[in-house]
């Protein structure tokens, strides 16, 4: 299946639907308000500002959402007033999710609109992302994984169509490391690193990692970082910022993510970064299954393993073992 066949088949998931989309302004929710304001009977964008999101956050999800001429409306959502999110656990995304989803959920049955929907891609699920356990509870529609469209082809489209959308949207607690407190002074010094970086270089994606006095920078583009001595310009302004070290983290910031799996005459591998709620995923299989115990799900060519191996069999060549490996992503239940 092409590009423009996996998009058609969004657009006929959206078609003549009231839409309501969580919209953070990225890849994914810019593509999925565009295919829905060409197509959807009405649609309506909502963002929640939860005050950990980069600066402009807020004001490039309006110029957007005018952009395609669809609804939009922004929820405050006080992340700092809400003391176990503060503690910053391993399950902070997931906690993240909740709050923002029941948000979402809440504006959307307000106004009328129906069918809610996310972002998510089909890419998001081979990476340890929780947070996609609370788009099932609430029943959000997943139009891009429905269709089987990564990260890639979504950057693809928008690219191709020179449909506008920003490309760092996330949340600055992710740059704390868990269990360690999210406080408004890390977010402030992590928010001015970051404007730093990003109003002397090119680069459109920075990261500054809080390790206590250690900063780590992730560039999507680290020539930017290296050229004309600009590293110790960054390094020099860090450190005035509280660091006592600055290092640069070589692996490039690439988020053009795809599936590849490990291929041979036949079979295939893949190895999920999270474990199968074995259960669960049980109930998503139904009749599918041929043999089931406490660590592991059989299906025809298929076995599915507690510890996230996933293992196939007896397909006729690599793009047929890839098509039954992201249908069967639709289905797996992970653990938080």
């Amino acid at each position: 299946m092409d590009l423009e066949d996996k998009i058609d088949i969004v657009k006929s998931i959206l078609k003549d639907k009231k839409v309501a989309i969580g919209f953070s302004g990225g890849a994914d929710s810019t593509l999925i308000a565009y295919l829905s304001s060409k197509v959807a009977a009405d649609t309506l964008a909502i963002t929640i500002n939860n005050h950990l999101l980069p600066t402009g956050f807020v004001e490039n999800t309006k110029n957007i959402a005018q952009t395609f001429n669809v609804k939009h409306e922004i929820a405050d959502i006080d992340f700092y007033e809400n003391k176990y999110f503060l503690s910053n656990t391993s399950s902070r995304c997931y906690e993240c999710r909740k709050l923002m989803y029941s948000q979402i959920k809440r504006i959307a049955e307000k106004r009328g609109f129906d069918f809610i929907c996310d972002g998510n891609n089909i890419s998001d699920l081979v990476i340890d992302r929780p947070g996609i356990l609370v788009t099932y509870k609430n029943e959000f529609k997943t139009p891009f994984i429905e269709a089987k469209l990564t990260s890639k082809e979504i950057h693809g489209y928008l690219n191709k169509n020179n449909i506008p959308y920003y490309r760092s949207t996330t949340c600055l607690a992710t740059r704390i490391p868990t269990d360690t407190p999210t406080t408004r002074e890390k977010i402030s010094k992590i928010r001015y690193c970051e404007d730093f970086i990003s109003s002397n270089t090119k680069c459109e994606i920075v990261k500054v990692r809080d390790l206590e006095n250690i900063a780590i920078v992730e560039v999507d583009e680290i020539s930017e970082i290296l050229k004309e001595d600009k590293f110790k310009h960054i390094n020099d302004e860090l450190k005035k910022h509280g660091f006592k070290k600055v290092a640069l983290n070589l692996s490039q910031i690439d988020d053009d993510e795809t599936i590849k799996i490990s291929y041979h005459e036949g079979s295939f591998s893949y190895l999920l970064p999270y474990t199968i709620n074995i259960e669960n995923t049980k109930k998503q299989l139904k009749n599918e299954i041929t043999y089931i115990n406490h660590e592991k799900i059989s299906l025809k060519n298929m076995d599915i393993n507690r510890n996230g191996l996933i293992r196939g069999y007896d397909f006729r060549d690599y793009e047929n073992a890839l098509d039954s490996f992201m249908e069967l992503l639709k289905k797996i239940r992970r653990n938080v």
